[in-house]
């Protein structure tokens, strides 16, 4: 049987670990993975976790400036709910 899970996708923020355990406290499995995670990646991991939500916890750069880190775009079409925490 899949757990239940959502992923926080950490783009440097102190807060990364927080937001994963506060998911954890509410009787949800949570697993961090770094920013630049690719499509394939969460695929596979779908094949493990069943992956109810994503969680963009946010980084210390400005997210318009050219060196900000950048989430790969297909994660988007995957149809997983995504949440963005600044």
């Amino acid at each position: 049987m899949k757990v239940d899970t959502i992923l926080v996708f950490d783009f440097g923020g102190q807060y990364c670990h927080l937001i994963a355990r506060r998911v954890r406290e509410n009787h949800v499995y949570s697993e961090i993975v770094p920013y630049d995670t690719t499509t394939e990646e969460i695929v596979r991991l779908k094949e493990k976790f069943n992956i109810k939500g994503i969680i963009l916890s946010g980084g210390p750069l400005e997210v318009y400036a050219e060196s900000s880190p950048k989430l790969d775009k297909k994660i988007l079409d995957l149809g997983i709910p995504i949440l963005g925490i600044s």
